[in-house]
């Protein structure tokens, strides 16, 4: 167990949606941070106020090194937690390590190299899109399942040279490990799976290197730098390969939802399709892709004000999506609106931990929503907007299924 040193005072809810949304205002308004009881008796304290979510994403006292900043800690000791804290890649460290991690994967994802991806990106699109086709016009289809979900996957499949007979192998893994409400047993399984997906992947690259980022990375050198170890090798795939498609579902998935509950705003993008950029960013601004990343840990003592100190080696567990809906950074805060003059949103972090696959989901969006809404301008939602089911879970922001009416030409 991770040490702790105040009792909790909440537990955090793991439903999502309005109710996640919910929790976050209720906890704003108690402190700038506030200790919270996560599964398995893990404790953290929950940051949900914007100015204080800022500052810790940039603290010097804040580490994402739990083995580190808690050497009493015992890898693999809490399962569901395991995939986010016992790996080994640049989400994991600080310093000289975390700059060593980001300058071997950075290059496979800079602006100039991702554009070069567009063509690849509108192609499977343009797939995709066919398979809606022979879907029913007038009977509701779940576009998450048909559409949302499928084009980042394909696409960071092929980025990374997953062969076809492994995919569903991989996609399995990986989405449950964002499932926070599985049993222990369960936990341990699917870690167990995972990295046996990811080192059938990199032997499967190793005897058969291609044109693909897992043999960028296995080959990967920067002068004066070691190559990935093999652990750091899987961990760097577990986590490009699992927060590469998840984040840039949920966009789309959100992005869609909210231009079908607004159908002025979805005219005025249709009509002017450098728009599409506004309805993107006001979505992540709205709807982060991600609710919470566990986990960072005190290095030292922080005083955060109003009697609330963490304390050194505490866990704590900060809420990406809270900024965007902060009454305190954003006017009508829980309003979607693309004509929005401040549409700042922490969607892809902040200081040295940004994502740095943010080129590549702001792509994918980019073509895929004008795309769908071309194929299918008659397209609606087959529920209400409130109605539409999220996924339980207080790390993602996913919804569980988008339902719609295709409403063919």
């Amino acid at each position: 167990m991770i040490p702790f040193s105040t009792a909790t005072t909440h537990k955090l809810d793991n439903r999502g949606g309005h109710c996640a949304y919910e929790q976050v205002e209720r906890l704003r308004a108690v402190a700038p941070a506030v200790p919270v009881e996560l599964p398995e008796g893990v404790a953290a304290w929950s940051v949900t106020r914007g100015d204080v979510v800022k500052r810790l994403l940039t603290h010097p006292g804040v580490s994402r090194n739990l083995k580190k900043t808690v050497p009493g800690y015992q890898p693999g000791s809490i399962p569901w937690l395991s995939p986010w804290v016992d790996v080994e890649s640049m989400a994991t460290t600080d310093g000289r390590e975390h700059t060593r991690l980001r300058r071997l994967i950075t290059p496979a994802f800079t602006p100039r190299r991702v554009e070069a991806m567009r063509r690849q990106v509108e192609e499977a699109v343009r797939h995709l899109l066919d398979d809606l086709e022979a879907l029913p016009a007038d009977e509701p289809i779940d576009l998450h399942a048909s559409f949302s979900y499928r084009v980042p996957t394909q696409m960071i499949c092929d980025l990374f040279g997953i062969p076809t007979d492994q995919r569903p192998e991989v996609l399995r893994v990986l989405k449950i490990a964002g499932d926070t409400g599985v049993s222990e047993e369960e936990s341990l399984r699917v870690n167990e799976d995972m990295y046996a997906a990811m080192r059938l992947l990199i032997d499967t690259r190793r005897r058969e290197p291609a044109d693909d980022l897992t043999s960028f990375l296995l080959a990967a050198h920067v002068d004066g730098e070691d190559a990935l170890t093999e652990q750091e090798l899987i961990s760097t795939l577990l986590l490009m390969i699992g927060g590469g498609s998840q984040t840039t579902i949920n966009l789309i998935d959100h992005t869609t939802r909210e231009l079908l509950a607004h159908p002025r705003q979805l005219a005025a993008v249709r009509a002017d399709p450098a728009r599409w950029k506004d309805a993107i960013e006001e979505s992540l601004r709205l709807h982060c892709p991600v609710m919470h990343l566990p986990m960072r840990f005190a290095a030292e003592d922080i005083d955060l004000g109003e009697d609330i100190t963490i304390r050194e080696g505490d866990a704590i567990l900060i809420c990406y999506a809270a900024h965007g809906r902060d009454s305190g950074v954003h006017d009508d805060p829980e309003m979607f609106d693309i004509d929005r003059a401040d549409k700042e949103h922490l969607a892809f972090g902040l200081g040295p931990h940004f994502c740095p696959g943010m080129h590549l989901a702001r792509l994918e969006a980019a073509v895929a929503l004008p795309a769908l809404f071309d194929r299918f301008p008659r397209l609606e939602l087959a529920v209400a907007h409130d109605k539409v089911p999220p996924r339980d879970t207080f790390i993602g922001n996913d919804l569980a299924a988008l339902p719609v009416l295709l409403r063919h030409r």
